[in-house]
């Protein structure tokens, strides 16, 4: 979700002029940027919709310090009239990292903290499960992603959970990464929260919702974006969430993560997001006025965290770096920046190439689709000179073969639910109370011929367990983000001590195992 999307399609384009039409037809001409936008954005994106089954989209260029196109297609809710618009609101997940490693940023440059200080420093009690690391861990450790956790290690339990973000970060001292620490990349949305954690310790209680109010969003007059998500389904023209995951196109329940705020809570629509880009490409300024100085914006590209160095086997891109809530790689001899941003039924990102004065971003309501990415390869493919390749055209059948492959193995587990095998125990013998070290207790109780499970982290979220053979069962979970897989019961002499669950990766990428009693 939160990238919660680390994902990289758009149909042949349908241009308006027959010069246009004839050059796109033409393998390794490239239609350049200002015209891409004007004769055929709408036709591409129009088609995209279809192809990928996706709702809604806004999309907002700048170029050269202003705005090129700033608007929205398609349905903020599927069956209903409303059109995306600029001013739609869209939960933009973890685009929201940026903010917070630029608040961070700004605090070095004005010496209330440096990005070299020990997290202990500003956190006395913080821990993390090595006392080794606890000791040497920095700020910019937290925002490189450097902790040798799991990328979404942990998310399970902190995601759209009822913790606070101090019950996070205290729980940070019971992950326990499967990597070294700053040896391996490992993308941490707790790490992110407990960054932003610190920033009230420096500046004398002022949290990082207000520091973000204070020092970005007022002065480029952000006044739609919000770093809250409580309270976002009651606000007017707002993209409500879908996903087609597992089955038809369904609506899905809104996130509720202010409990991660500094990692993904922002909600923006691309009328503000406009102003964000118009800073980011001059250096820190808005309308001639200083708003975020040099520095400060200088340091959030620098790269902490090395991801690749290897050639990219779609795009013109040979590296990849993390900096301060912000990728950046090669594109065709360019330097450009970006993050992504997932949140259940949403995916978007924003990117801008400082060199070209390029700002792109895109904001969807569909969850498992890649065409929020292949826009922006299409468009940066227009506006920095590449060969076109049609990008939707290229990343549809990725996207089409892992559906695929779901639905595939969602038949299989229906299959064995149906053969209404003989249970080897009673089903009374597998309900209870089990607990998992990190997560906490989960109860599963009986349920007809069903059980049910009852999350003490989640208490919107449930889960029916429908008995296949072995000692596995089906999960369904009633938020369908979280999947649909096998529940794997733990049995020893004929006594049920535990069960191992697991849950989409989008949200976490190990199973969790817990122990009866």
């Amino acid at each position: 979700m939160i990238a919660r999307v680390l994902r990289t399609g758009l149909a042949a384009t349908v241009f308006s002029a027959t010069s246009l039409l004839a050059s796109a037809q033409t393998p390794g001409v490239q239609v350049p940027g200002s015209r891409f936008v004007a004769d055929s954005l709408d036709a591409y994106v129009k088609r995209g919709l279809k192809q990928w089954d996706l709702p809604g989209l806004a999309v907002v260029v700048v170029k050269d310090g202003k705005v090129v196109v700033a608007k929205g297609y398609g349905v903020r809710a599927v069956g209903k009239p409303e059109p995306v618009d600029a001013n739609t609101l869209f939960m933009i997940a973890s685009n929201t990292k940026l903010f917070t490693g630029t608040a961070l940023a700004k605090l070095d440059d004005e010496k209330k903290l440096s990005l070299n200080d020990k997290v202990t420093k500003h956190l006395p009690d913080f821990q993390l499960a090595d006392p080794v690391s606890t000791q040497l861990v920095t700020v910019r450790d937290l925002l490189g992603h450097h902790l040798g956790t799991k990328t979404f290690q942990g998310d399970f339990t902190f995601w759209s959970s009822n913790m606070s973000r101090e019950d996070i970060v205290r729980s940070m001292r019971l992950l326990t990464p499967p990597n070294q620490f700053r040896q391996e990349y490992g993308y941490c949305n707790a790490a992110f929260l407990t960054a932003g954690q610190i920033i009230p310790t420096v500046t004398g209680g002022t949290s990082w919702d207000d520091y973000l109010q204070q020092n970005m969003l007022q002065p480029l007059g952000m006044t739609s974006t919000s770093t809250r998500t409580r309270g976002f389904g009651q606000l007017p023209n707002i993209a409500l969430p879908y996903s087609n995951g597992y089955g038809p196109l369904s609506q899905m329940p809104f996130d509720e993560i202010d409990n991660i705020g500094p990692a993904g809570s922002m909600v923006s629509n691309v009328t503000d997001l406009a102003k964000w880009l118009q800073c980011q490409l001059d250096s820190g300024k808005y309308q001639g006025q200083r708003v975020l100085s040099w520095a400060a914006v200088r340091r959030t590209r620098d790269a902490n965290t090395l991801i690749s160095t290897r050639k990219s086997s779609l795009l013109p891109s040979h590296y990849q770096t993390y900096g301060l809530g912000l990728l950046s790689a090669d594109y065709n001899g360019k330097q450009v920046y970006w993050h992504t941003g997932g949140a259940v039924g949403y995916v978007t990102n924003v990117c801008f190439v400082p060199e070209e004065r390029l700002g792109i971003a895109v904001l969807t309501n569909q969850d498992n689709q890649s065409f929020f990415e292949a826009l922006r390869y299409q468009l940066l493919d227009s506006y920095l000179g590449m060969p076109y390749v049609d990008r939707s055209k290229q990343l549809l059948p990725y996207s089409t073969s892992a559906r695929q492959a779901t639905l595939k193995n969602l038949t299989e587990l229906n299959a064995r639910v149906a053969k209404k095998t003989k249970l080897p125990l009673n089903l009374q013998d597998y309900t209870g109370q089990y607990t998992h070290p990190l997560y906490g207790p989960i109860t599963v109780a009986r349920k007809g011929k069903q059980l049910l499970v009852s999350f003490n982290r989640h208490p919107s979220l449930t889960a029916t367990l429908d008995y296949m053979d072995g000692q596995q069962f089906r999960c369904v979970y009633s938020n369908l983000s979280y999947g649909i897989y096998p529940a794997d019961f733990k049995v020893e002499s004929g006594k049920v001590t535990g069960l191992e669950l697991r849950v989409n990766d989008f949200i976490e990428q190990d199973s969790y195992v817990f122990r009866k009693g």
